[in-house]
C-alpha cells in the first residue's frame, strides 16, 4: 500500500522550499542567512516525507472506519518517528535559531518577505510538533490496537 502524504501538506512544503531557494538568491547576509537554514532544513524535510508525514495520509480512511491490514507498513513509520522524535524536535531549534538569523538580517535589509517567510516556517515547525507528528505517532498506536483483533 502506498502512503500519501496528505497533498495540501506536500503543497505547503513544495512553497516553503521554493521561497527558501528564492531567499538563499538573495545577495549579502539575507542569502548568507537562508543557505544556513537551508542547510539544517534540508535533511529534515527529507526525514518528514520518508516517515514522519505518510501516515496522516491515512486519516479519511480512519475516520471513515476502514482498517486493512496493508496499513500495518506505516508502523514502521510511526515508530521511527516516535525513535526519531527528540532528534526532530532539535532539528527544529537549529532551524528556528537559523530561521531568527534570517528574520535579522531581512529586516536590516528591509526585506519583510523574508521577515514574514521565517515566520511561517517557525509557525510550520510549531504546528508539527503540537499536531502532525503526535497524529502520526497516534494513527500507528491505533493501527495497532485495530489490527491486533
Amino acid at each position: 500500500m502506498e502512503f500519501r502524504i496528505p497533498e495540501p501538506m506536500k503543497l505547503e512544503h513544495d512553497e516553503l522550499h521554493k521561497q527558501l531557494v528564492k531567499a538563499t538568491k538573495e545577495r549579502g547576509k539575507v542569502g548568507e542567512a537562508a543557505k544556513a537554514v537551508a542547510k539544517v532544513l534540508h535533511n529534515h524535510f527529507v526525514n518528514e516525507e520518508a516517515y514522519a508525514i505518510p501516515p496522516l495520509g491515512l486519516l479519511p480512511m480512519l475516520v471513515s472506519g476502514n482498517v486493512t491490514h496493508e496499513m500495518k507498513e506505516v508502523l514502521s513509520m510511526s515508530e521511527k518517528l516516535k525513535t526519531e522524535l527528540p532528534q526532530m524536535f532539535r532539528e527544529h531549534q537549529d532551524i528556528v535559531a537559523a530561521l531568527a538569523l534570517l528574520k535579522l538580517a531581512a529586516k536590516k535589509a528591509k526585506k519583510p518577505k523574508y521577515i514574514r517567510f521565517a515566520d511561517k516556517l517557525m509557525l510550520h515547525a510549531r504546528m508539527e510538533e503540537e499536531v502532525s507528528y503526535p497524529t502520526a505517532i497516534l494513527i500507528g498506536e491505533y493501527l495497532k490496537m485495530k489490527l491486533a483483533k
